[in-house]
């Protein structure tokens, strides 16, 4: 009966999302269509938003953030750059790049023509599959660029293969390997095994890379997610790691260290330069000199970031 009254309360809030957001109501007006109170039906239209029963876009683009994407563009001779308004309020905040990260996944998988996309992994890249508009392409793949178990043995939370293959109907590979081995031998090993050698060959035709970029500080996510421990952590810093994607450190210039936790991670490594598209997701201020790296090694060649940051790599 619980689940029944759920069902019938987020319909209501759907219907009361529709009208508001859509047709353009009143909440007065809604009221009497729902026949409910005003403040209820307030509260419909805040549930229809928390429940994320109906999502924006923003269609026109800001010429601020146009001008910008311009320069990161010309710059770093990037494929795909935009820029979205930053929040003063929320400057780390990922909604923004997320959801054009979100359109971006979208215009690639409406493709009638089969596609291979590949994900890393962070709260970008998550965010933005769970903005994707469901669709049923059985004929594309989603292919895993990360090795998603970490040291405890539990799965990351911000796996994001198998929500984009429920999303679409996609095949999908995940990458089913700890994110770091004891040993460089024993990395070699696994990686040769039949079934991770076949993932690894689907995401050397991906048409799409989308990964997040990690900075290498004490607030570094592949540590604070418990992928790497203090010791690791601090380790590739001495060596001068100063950013990551998909866990493969790099230092100031974008060159990739040939030491550390490098030596050990499963996850399949960026291309240098980029060939295929390959995207970057990340926004702070504490990033800034992981993409401005990213960017100068040809580690990416495509950038979805806000105007804060985008000014701040353009001032380095």
């Amino acid at each position: 009966m619980a689940a029944e009254n759920d069902k019938s309360r987020l319909d209501d809030a759907a219907r009361a999302g529709w009208l508001y957001f859509i047709a353009g109501h009143t909440q007065d007006e809604i009221a009497k269509m729902l026949q409910v109170s005003r403040a209820s039906a307030q509260r419909l239209v805040s549930l229809c938003l928390a429940e994320r029963l109906i999502t924006f876009r923003l269609e026109h683009p800001i010429a601020a953030c146009m001008e910008l994407a311009a320069r990161l563009k010309q710059r770093f001779d990037l494929v795909h750059c935009e820029v979205v308004p930053e929040d003063p309020a929320a400057p780390q905040a990922t909604a923004g790049i997320a959801e054009r990260c979100a359109n971006l996944l979208d215009s690639t998988l409406r493709s009638e023509t089969p596609v291979i996309v590949a994900l890393g992994t962070g709260r970008a890249v998550r965010a933005a599959v769970e903005r994707v508009t469901p669709i049923d392409r059985p004929n594309h793949q989603i292919v895993s660029l990360v090795g998603n178990i970490s040291a405890d043995g539990s799965a990351s939370f911000y796996d994001t293969v198998g929500r984009l293959a429920d999303r679409t109907g996609a095949r999908h590979y995940p990458m089913p390997l700890p994110f770091l081995m004891s040993s460089e031998d024993e990395r070699n090993k696994m990686v040769r095994i039949e079934p991770i050698a076949k993932v690894k060959a689907v995401a050397a035709k991906a048409d799409l890379r989308l990964v997040g970029i990690g900075q290498m500080d004490q607030k570094a996510q592949v540590h604070v997610d418990g992928f790497v421990t203090r010791d690791e952590l601090f380790e590739m810093m001495r060596l001068g790691a100063i950013g990551e994607i998909t866990g493969w450190a790099y230092d100031a210039k974008g060159r990739m260290l040939k030491a550390g936790t490098n030596k050990r991670l499963t996850s399949i490594p960026p291309e240098v330069p980029a060939k295929t598209t390959t995207i970057g997701a990340a926004v702070g201020a504490a990033k800034v000199p992981a993409i401005t790296a990213a960017l100068s090694g040809g580690l990416i060649n495509g950038l979805i970031t806000d105007e804060a940051t985008a000014r701040a790599i353009l001032e380095r």
